[in-house]
């Protein structure tokens, strides 16, 4: 039996609700390669599927069978035949497709059903839908090869899936599209994810798949995980990788991420099935465990407006609490926020800070600066502090000062100096908790 302890869980916990609130009503087109399934990692897959749609996300789940397809292919004694990274499908080829497709799709809807206790499966009720929302073409002659029965999209029933996914059934798609003579074509995993999130407009498309992410360096395999990549540079990355072959080759997948969102998906993202509850970790946390690719860096540091005013409260009330920071009413914020610069993740906020000035006095205190210990070490408090010094310079003011009482050596590293509390203005003077005893620093303006 695990034991569950508190002091870890419900920080964690409120720490993931704003993500649950955000993505809820959001639709995520997930791609599954059928590596996933021969690596024994089905069951844990669904699991954690389902939890995402207990929270309220739409999901369309795309399938791939390439080592099935293989497999069925090694029974019937044939090798298989690739041209350009693509299969090609001939007639054989074509039934052992339909075969392992058809196999695929028992074990995930019975993945889907699971409802024993003590799992995460438990109480859950999952309706699967699948069907014909796939119409395709043949990929035809490419360079003297016919590749006979492989297809590629041409165009996706979204309006059908959509209805599907309202209802509250996750939707299942096999690599198989027809045409209007009702001929089969064998298409690809990633075509289909792709072309199925472009479609929907979906809020998220996600590659869970064999390679950890796009490294920082390419060309060095221990390099690290690059967690969010701006388009541009994906498309710098691409333009200077061959064409693909193998699934494991970073342009892969990250072709398909690219296309995505240059075709107005928010987000998309590569991420390993080989990590335990990768799917989990790259949604509920704040840098993910693969390669997020979007159209311009999510994280953003801007000026607060009335949106923010939740989003603050949680961000300092914990540092209120231990008596790190003065008690403000949500009242005195609503009032303020207009002096507030926030650091936006995502639609939550992990960063903020405030500024009061004292115009006759040519300074300004900078107030409530927070950093959610999820971020704290990465730079979000200098970034903040810079701003807060550009917006004092901006007014006309000569420095900007602070009150603290744990964290004097922070501001001092960064340019504050310690002063006598009579140094503050006469407003401020009369504010000042003589009881609080905390410590006032100034850092004159360049």
């Amino acid at each position: 039996m695990s034991l569950v302890f508190p002091h870890t869980f419900v920080p964690w916990f409120r720490s993931v609700a704003p993500y649950i609130h955000a993505y809820r009503g959001e639709t995520f087109v997930v791609g599954m390669p059928g590596e996933l399934v021969a690596a024994g990692k089905l069951n844990a897959f669904v699991q954690d599927l389902s939890i995402l749609h207990a929270m309220g996300i739409k999901i369309v789940l795309v399938h791939g069978f390439r080592p099935q397809v293989n497999e069925q292919l090694a029974a019937k004694g044939q090798t298989p035949q690739y041209s350009h990274g693509h299969r090609i499908t001939d007639e054989l080829a074509l039934d052992c497709a339909e075969e392992a497709a058809g196999q695929l799709r028992f074990q995930i809807e019975a993945a889907f059903s699971q409802g024993l206790p003590n799992t995460p499966m438990a109480n859950a009720t999952v309706r699967v839908v699948s069907g014909n929302f796939l119409t395709a073409r043949p990929v035809g002659i490419v360079d003297g090869v016919d590749f006979q029965h492989s297809g590629v999209v041409r165009k996706v029933d979204a309006a059908a899936i959509q209805r599907a996914i309202d209802s509250g059934a996750v939707v299942l798609l096999s690599p198989f599209g027809f045409s209007p003579t009702g001929e089969a074509f064998n298409l690809t995993m990633e075509d289909v994810a792709t072309n199925t999130a472009i479609a929907l407009q979906a809020d998220k498309l996600l590659f869970v798949c064999e390679i950890a992410g796009v490294r920082e360096d390419p060309a060095d395999p221990e390099s690290a995980i690059d967690t969010e990549l701006a388009l541009a540079d994906a498309e710098r990355m691409l333009a200077g990788l061959s064409d693909p072959v193998q699934p494991t080759e970073i342009a892969f997948y990250l072709r398909h991420c690219v296309r995505a969102c240059q075709a107005g998906v928010e987000r998309s993202h590569i991420l390993p099935f080989a990590v335990d509850g990768a799917l989990l970790q790259e949604v509920y946390t704040h840098d993910g465990i693969g390669t997020m690719v979007v159209d311009e860096k999510l994280e953003s540091l801007r000026e607060a407006n009335s949106d923010d005013i939740g989003g603050i409260i949680t961000l300092i009330e914990p540092l209120e609490r231990d008596g790190t920071l003065v008690k403000r009413s949500r009242t005195e914020i609503e009032r303020d926020i207009d002096l507030y610069t926030v650091i936006e993740h995502d639609g939550v906020i992990f960063g903020c800070a405030a500024l009061y000035p004292y115009v006759e006095a040519r300074t300004g205190e900078m107030a409530a600066l927070t950093v959610s210990p999820a971020v704290q070490g990465q730079g979000d408090g200098d970034r903040i502090l810079k701003r807060i010094e550009q917006n004092a310079r901006a007014q006309g003011l000569s420095s900007i000062f602070v009150l603290t009482t744990r964290t004097k050596h922070w501001f001092i590293k960064r340019g504050f100096n310690p002063v006598d509390p009579e140094w503050l203005p006469e407003e401020r003077k009369r504010k000042y908790n003589w009881d609080r005893r905390a410590q006032v620093l100034v850092k004159k303006l360049a």
